[in-house]
This record gives structure tokens, C-alpha cells and sequence, in this order.
């Protein structure tokens, strides 16, 4: 399942006069009782929902005030996005006689044509605040605000990706948040410019739009409606002048070649772009091939194999990649590994939707011809995986008979496309004797159509050099410098693993006192350049942890990137 979640708007969508039928809000369960998150996107004010909405429970959490306020009606809790309103700025507006007006905990809220009155009073006390229109309703709230930064709010509690949320609304304010989510909807009563910009508009009016939605998500869970969904697809590789893209979660993939034919260029490539879609994804990496990834968390090295709860608890954060590294595995066992992980992968993806993409090197050894684990630990389709081996008539026959397109690249590609063919019992096409660097064969096994291609490459100059992070000598302008609050100290750590070391020996005192200035989450930003783990550390610099647990939940953040990929 991708579409785990759906997010709606009230007004106009799932309510007509501020009512949800009975026929709708049976929809709504059968959706939820099918293991799909269920998120109310709305401008109302909470307490006002309350009031017309009494079945809030059908939903798992609630974005009130137009993106400023979280409700989980399971434990009835708020949680407020933005600050209470400017009681300067409110003042202001009854001066004016601005009326209706509307304080709730977040938004003001009038109508049309107060909004110049509303106008006057941001401009004459300089504040940061924007003006949302809604049919007529004009709601204010602070720069940035709006339904899309507060269902991010809601997917980010929920440990969802934007990738596996359908979205369904009606009107202006809605537009935002439909383009931040995986697939857009507009029911049939929507206004046109909605219409317009929206990957499906339904047959019915608001309720009846919603139930229409909502029946495809549980029959086709929206596949048919994903090749054309610009979020949902990345670009496998170019055809003369034109993109080939796939659904990657759709599809499973077979690459194959001779050894240094390309593979490991094909696939960084992908996983580049994948990243920068969106898209999660999981290297099972046997050989420490993808130790270099610059946007994926190595687990394992040379000295420490990894296990599949490393791997699964860091896929727990939807912008999180992670590549299991097994060269500290004895190779037999290796396959093993691979056998515990997928169930677990699977487990995931029925729960979250993600990992997006599964890629699995050396499939001939990791997935060999007698790999058949049964519909017990494994769904009947595999997809969302790419398969990367130089022996495909050794790989699983299940794994064989999944492939929706063969890649195969090398000098001399004849032999390998050959044995994928017979394995799968494929007539053998046309190909050309001899393939160019950077070319590629791709065989559609539907329509057993091979075109020739163009590999993209990663943007090799973009990858981070770990090794000088981790163990070189950084400049004094880049060094971390522990001071301490009296600048008593002069510590320069000009790497990170200098960081660490220093980091356990300096005083409470001091370690805490860069924290509390967050100078290492802005030091590793600024000069190690990684945003994935300054980000982690903000995190624990802001948080309420005591300074030694922090301490070495900074060190362990830092070796999950650096000197766990050897």
C-alpha cells in the first residue's frame, strides 16, 4: 500500500453546510478500519468544530486554523503550531470596527471586504502576517502559515512522508496543502482553478467526490493514476532528448551487466534522484560498493556488521536512506541477513508506505535460484525494488518473473540480456553488439519492447569526501573551537572524529554551553556540510535530554554517518 494516508478539507469537501452525511463518515471508517491515516486539513477554528463536527474520533489527527493548530482527537490534545495572536494587532482591528472578527487560538479570521482594514493594521504595526482568502473568509495568521505547513506538521508527528498522503479539497486555501501532498484531488464542486492544477477531479459533488476517492484508494490504492503524477515519478534514464520516468515504487527493476560495465553509476544516479523526489530507499550493499552515498546512512563497515533493527529503527524517519553495509558479515551469512531484513521492509511499507525503493547488490548471491521465502513473510508482488547482479540466470525465478523492466549495460551486452531472457522465457530481440559508456539496454517485459538509452549519473562533484569529515585535517576557519562560557579554552577539533574525543573530555560546563548555543549542529551545517546530521543534532541540542545523555547521543549520531562506513 502507498497511499497510507488521506487528508480533507472540511467546508465544501466532506461537509455541505457544515455537516458530514452519515454515507460519508462510513466511508471515512472503512478507509481508517483499512489501516489508513485519516488528517482533517481545515480553516475552522477548533472549538467551532467541535461544535458542528461530533465525530472527530474518525480521524487520527486534526489541522485546525488553517495550519496553525494540531488536534489528536484519540487523547483530545493541542498543539499549537504558531503563537497566540497579537493582542496589539487585535486591539487594532476592533478600533477599526472590523466585524465579524474571529480570535481563535492562532488565526484571526473576518470577511471580505475587511481585508483592507486587515491590511492597514499589519502595516501600521509592522507585523509578519499574511492573509488567507476562502470563499469570502479572509484569515490571518504569521508568514508561512498555512494548511501545508500544518499538515506537514501532522505527517511529520506521524512518521508519514507527503509521498504517501492523497489530498482531497474544494477551495483557495486549499491549494497549498494539495500541492504539498503525494496526490492531489478536487471534488467536482471546486473551484476552477483548483480543478485546473490537480492530478484527478472527481465525478461527484463534495461527500459523494470524497466516496468516490475514497473506493479508489481502497480497490487500485490510486496506481493507475501515478504515472501522471509529477511527485510520484523519477527519471530512469534518457531517450535522445526525452526523460523516461517510472514509478519507482511501482516497479521492480533488474540490473545487470558485466562487472564495471556501469552498474554502480546507473544505480548512485537513481538513488540521487530519488532523494532529491523524496523518495526513501534501502541499499542491502554486500560487497561496500555504496559506502560513498551522499545522502544515505551507512550501517556497517569492515569491523561491525549491522543488524536489521539498525537498519529498520533509521528508516523510521521518512527523509532518512540508509545503506546496510555487510563486509563485516561472513559471506554466507549474508544472504541470511537479507532473509530477516526484507519481512521487517515489508512490515514498513504495510504500515508506512516506505521505504519507497528496496536495491539489493549481488542478487544473484543475496536472492539466489532456490530464494523463494513464500507469501508467509513476502507479498505475491514485489515491487519497489531494484535488483542489481552480473548473473541473472542464477538469480531467484520469483524475483525473475517480478521484473517489469531489465536494465543492462557494458561493453558487450549480448550475453547478459541472453541469459535474463531464457531465465524468464522471453524471445531474444534484436541488440546491439556493443554498448557505449554511459548506454543502456532497457527491456519492457510487458510488451518485451528494448530501447537504447542514456544512463544519467550522479553529480559526482555534489558527493562529500567522508573520509576527510571524519579523519582529515580541516582549516582553522572550519575546526570546531571548544571555548567554554569564560573562553578559558582553546580546543581545536579539525575533524570529526577529533570532535568526538574532545567533546567526551571537556567539562560539563562547556559542552553544555556550546549546546545551549547550538554551536555544533551550525558548526556541522557550516563547515562539515551535512544537513541530515546537523539536523539530528539540533534536535538533541533543543531537546531536554541531560548533557552526558546528549553527549552521547551526539557521538552515536555522528558514527552512524562516519565510522560505521569504515
Amino acid at each position: 500500500m502507498h497511499y497510507v494516508a488521506l487528508a480533507t478539507d472540511y467546508d465544501g469537501t466532506i461537509a455541505h453546510d457544515g455537516v458530514v452525511d452519515d454515507a460519508t463518515l462510513e466511508a471515512l471508517g472503512r478507509l481508517r478500519h483499512a489501516a489508513h491515516r485519516l488528517i482533517l486539513v481545515t480553516g475552522r477554528e477548533l472549538d467551532d468544530l467541535l461544535r458542528v463536527m461530533p465525530r472527530l474520533d474518525v480521524f487520527n489527527a486534526v489541522v485546525a486554523e488553517n495550519g496553525a493548530l494540531l488536534y489528536w482527537p484519540e487523547t483530545r490534545t493541542e498543539q499549537s503550531l504558531v503563537e497566540p495572536p497579537d493582542p496589539r494587532f487585535v486591539a487594532r482591528l476592533r478600533e477599526l470596527e472590523v466585524s465579524p472578527l474571529s480570535v481563535g487560538r492562532s488565526i484571526v479570521a473576518t470577511w471580505q471586504p475587511n481585508e483592507t482594514k486587515v491590511l492597514q493594521a499589519i502595516s501600521e504595526l509592522g507585523l509578519e502576517l499574511t492573509i488567507t482568502f476562502n470563499k469570502g473568509a479572509v484569515m490571518v495568521l504569521p508568514a508561512g502559515v498555512n494548511k501545508a505547513s500544518g499538515l506537514r506538521a501532522a505527517l511529520q508527528e506521524m512518521g508519514l512522508s507527503p509521498l504517501n498522503c492523497a489530498a482531497i479539497g474544494d477551495a483557495e486555501n486549499d491549494m497549498a496543502f494539495l500541492d504539498s501532498a503525494g496526490l492531489s484531488v478536487a471534488v467536482a464542486n471546486a473551484i476552477p482553478a483548483l480543478k485546473e492544477r490537480v492530478a484527478w477531479v472527481t465525478d461527484g459533488i463534495r461527500g459523494d467526490g470524497v466516496r468516490e476517492l475514497i473506493e479508489r484508494m481502497l480497490a487500485t490504492d490510486l496506481a493507475e493514476l501515478d504515472a501522471g503524477v509529477e511527485r510520484q515519478v523519477v527519471t530512469l534514464a534518457k531517450h535522445g532528448d526525452r526523460d523516461v520516468t517510472i514509478a519507482p515504487h511501482r516497479e521492480t527493476l533488474l540490473l545487470t551487466g558485466m562487472s564495471g560495465g556501469g552498474k554502480t553509476t546507473l544505480t548512485q544516479g537513481l538513488t540521487e534522484r530519488l532523494s532529491e523526489g523524496g523518495f526513501q530507499f534501502c541499499v542491502v550493499d554486500p560487497e561496500g560498493d555504496y559506502q560513498e552515498l551522499d545522502h544515505a546512512v551507512m550501517v556497517g563497515s569492515a569491523d561491525s556488521a549491522p543488524t536489521p533493527a539498525q537498519v529498520t529503527e533509521l528508516l523510521e524517519k521518512p527523509g532518512t536512506h540508509v545503506v546496510a553495509n555487510l563486509v563485516g558479515m561472513q559471506l554466507q551469512d549474508r544472504p541470511a541477513f537479507l532473509a530477516m531484513l526484507l519481512p521487517e521492509l515489508m512490515s514498513m511499507r504495510a504500515r508506512l508506505g516506505r521505504p519507497h525503493v528496496i536495491i539489493v547488490d549481488e542478487a544473484h548471491h543475496m536472492l539466489p535460484a532456490g530464494w523463494d521465502p513464500g507469501a508467509a513473510s513476502l507479498p505475491e508482488e514485489l515491487t519497489g525494488c531494484l535488483c542489481v547482479t552480473t548473473r541473472p540466470a542464477d538469480v531467484s525465478p520469483r524475483l525473475l518473473h517480478a521484473v517489469d523492466r531489465l536494465l543492462v549495460v557494458g561493453g558487450e551486452p549480448h550475453d547478459s540480456l541472453e541469459a535474463f531472457c531464457h531465465a524468464r522465457g522471453l524471445a531474444m530481440p534484436d541488440a546491439p553488439e556493443k554498448l557505449a559508456v554511459a548506454e543502456v539496454l532497457v527491456l519492457d517485459t510487458a510488451t518485451q519492447q528494448l530501447s537504447h538509452m542514456q544512463v544519467i549519473p550522479g553529480s559526482g562533484p555534489r558527493l562529500r569526501h567522508r573520509r576527510k569529515y571524519a579523519e582529515g585535517v580541516l582549516g582553522e576557519d572550519k575546526s570546531f573551537w571548544f571555548r567554554g562560557p569564560e573562553g578559558k579554552l582553546r580546543l581545536q577539533a579539525h575533524n570529526l572524529m577529533l570532535f568526538l574525543q574532545m567533546g567526551d573530555g571537556v567539562d560539563t560546563e562547556t559542552w553544555q554551553w556550546h549546546r545551549d548555543r547550538q554551536d555544533y549542529s551550525h558548526w556541522i551545517e557550516d563547515s562539515i556540510k551535512d544537513q541530515e546530521l546537523a539536523g539530528e543534532v539540533a534536535e538533541i541540542e533543543a531537546g531536554d535530554t541531560p548533557p552526558e545523555d546528549a553527549r552521547r547521543l551526539v557521538r552515536e549520531a555522528v558514527e552512524r554517518r562516519y565510522t560505521l562506513a569504515g
